[in-house]
């Protein structure tokens, strides 16, 4: 790690390994570096010099040392090698000490296994960053493409965020001249440790980029709830184990006034520059029909449309509502030539407690529903493209602006499938709705191959589906969509939504015709017959009992409960 990092003179060196050696007295020392004033700043007489002193068996356990040599204040932290271990194999001082290798370190002694604490410390930092993003991405997190360097950004900026003074560090570090350097310098721990991550299928690295492993994806939604408890309980635990070195952690930051004020106003003088830094998410990319985008983006819907469709500045661009009650969806036109362009914008905000508890009223006990807008714009991103990636029709994710809580996709020409039900409901006889039924079965089978890939799509209401001029079946929304979700769901609100449709002076005709072809389809392309049958429990023939007829709800119902003779 010293590479590329000024060495401060021989004379100052010999100086602190001799005043180091008194510290250690009999016991051994493991290893030693400077950890501070890496910007090439040693020729600054004012400037403090860190010394951090790993000491086997050292007994204070932490202790403080301050004193000047060659007319420099030079600080020394002595820890006891076990508990520095501790701090950085599992954050046992908060990484009060092991956080300091998070930023170039000059070794004195010992390099070898300084470099290796530095590793194993970057590994678990870079593990604990790809957890938050599977808890705070459940669905995206499958497909996001990381470069290295977000590691080390979003570990500095966070700690500056919880320690202030800290910001004075990460200026220093970014400061022009020496930031080049400095990251190179970094950056060498976070590559190693993410070489052992892919060996231990963590990760993957592909064309300089970091994919999360389906498996630590698993793993990381499997245990959120221990994950969190265990958080708790460790953190109560830390808090007790320190009770007997925690007086010498405050006096490592209460001693040496001039310092922390100076610190202090560093920081406040800095603080107005620290938007200049490198946002992290920068370094987070997510795939679109038109490539990889960055989470940073903040492009809003003018300024798109504007680049997707290649207009000057005059041009007229017309944005028209076309969401319901619960979504905000705009449709974006313009006229380039002759030829009129589209394009789908959805913004999602989150749901208001007023929009929110008829929802929850509505089907409570049966199912739940995403409410927050990043939880929704995650799924709509990550299942969209995953059945894009299968060879499904869904509209092409032009652009992401999650900044902005945006998304923007194709605009899909085609008849809505509320339109063929309504054709079966109101034909004279069975043969002029053939093709509107065979329709229908394709929409079955197509909601069966989703189901085979472990998919639910939580929506699948036929306003969401659309035959395209080719006949091929169209998917859309898929803000509620989730693997491992509840498929029996999904069919009970295609078939019971679809009862909407029909007039209870129809007969129940329409309906045995409707629900028949679905299933059948459903079954032929390999749905399950369970699931089928329980789409005719009580369970969710009460939650749909709003939107249909009494005796249209108890013929879907009994239909799904024989799905068994439907099965060719």
């Amino acid at each position: 790690m010293s590479r590329h990092v000024k060495r401060p003179d021989e004379k100052l060196l010999k100086q602190i390994l001799d005043f180091c050696r008194h510290i250690a007295g009999s016991y051994q020392i493991t290893a030693t570096c400077i950890c501070s004033d890496y910007t090439s700043e040693f020729s600054k007489a004012k400037t403090v010099v860190e010394i951090l002193l790993i000491i086997r068996d050292f007994q204070p356990r932490l202790m403080r040392y301050i004193k000047v040599l060659d007319d420099r204040n030079v600080i020394v932290f002595a820890v006891n090698e076990w508990v520095f271990e501790r701090d950085v194999d599992r954050g046992f001082l908060g990484e009060a000490l092991a956080g300091r290798m998070i930023f170039p370190y000059i070794a004195l002694v010992n390099e070898e296994y300084l470099r290796f604490q530095e590793v194993t410390l970057k590994k678990r930092l870079i593990l604990e960053r790809l957890e938050n993003l599977v808890l705070d991405f459940p669905e995206l997190s499958y497909d996001f493409r990381i470069k290295p360097e977000y590691f080390m950004y979003e570990t500095m900026l966070s700690r500056a965020r919880l320690f202030p003074p800290m910001t004075y560090s990460v200026l220093s570090f970014m400061r022009k001249g020496v930031k080049k350097g400095n990251i190179e310098v970094v950056m060498r721990g976070y590559v190693d440790a993410l070489k052992e991550l892919e060996k231990e299928s963590a990760i993957t690295l592909s064309d300089g980029y970091v994919k999360i492993s389906k498996k630590l994806v698993g793993e990381v939604k499997s245990r959120k709830v221990r994950f969190v408890n265990l958080f708790k309980t460790a953190q109560r635990t830390l808090f007790t184990s320190l009770l007997n070195i925690f007086p010498a952690v405050l006096n490592l930051l209460s001693q040496n006034r001039e310092t922390f004020l100076r610190f202090q106003r560093e920081v406040e003088e800095n603080s107005k520059l620290i938007h200049q830094l490198e946002d992290p998410r920068r370094f987070l990319y997510i795939p679109t029909a038109r490539g990889l985008v960055s989470l940073a983006s903040r492009m809003d819907v003018e300024a798109f449309a504007k680049e997707v469709f290649s207009i000057n500045e005059g041009a007229e661009i017309k944005v028209e509502e076309i969401g319901g009650v619960l979504n905000d969806v705009y449709l974006v036109k313009t006229s380039v030539g002759n030829e009129e362009r589209k394009i789908v914008v959805k913004r999602f905000r989150d749901w208001s407690s007023f929009k929110w508890f008829p929802l929850t009223l509505w089907t409570f006990g049966t199912r739940t529903f995403a409410v927050l807008g990043h939880s929704r714009l995650d799924r709509e991103c990550a299942i969209n493209q995953l059945l894009y990636s299968k060879g499904f029709e869904v509209p092409k994710i032009l652009h992401i602006s999650h900044a902005e809580r945006l998304i923007f996709m194709e605009h899909v020409e085609g008849e809505n499938l509320g339109k063929v039900i309504k054709r079966v409901v109101n034909a004279k006889n069975t043969e002029e709705v053939k093709e509107d039924l065979d329709i229908i079965s394709k929409v079955g089978e197509k909601l069966a191959e989703v189901h085979t890939l472990d998919i639910a799509l939580g929506d699948t209401k036929p306003e969401n589906l659309v035959v395209k001029e080719s006949g091929k079946i169209c998917m859309l929304d898929f803000e509620q969509a989730s693997r491992n979700g509840d498929k029996v769901w999904d069919i009970a609100e295609f078939l019971y939504y679809a009862g909407h449709f029909i007039s209870p002076l129809v007969g129940t005709r329409p309906t045995e015709l409707i629900t028949k072809a679905f299933i059948e389809g459903y079954l032929r392309a390999g749905g399950e017959v369970k699931l089928v049958k329980k789409a005719g429990n009580p369970r969710y023939t009460k939650v749909f009992s709003i939107f249909a007829f009494p005796h249209i709800i108890l013929t879907i119902s009994n239909i799904c409960r024989k799905a068994s003779k439907l099965k060719e």
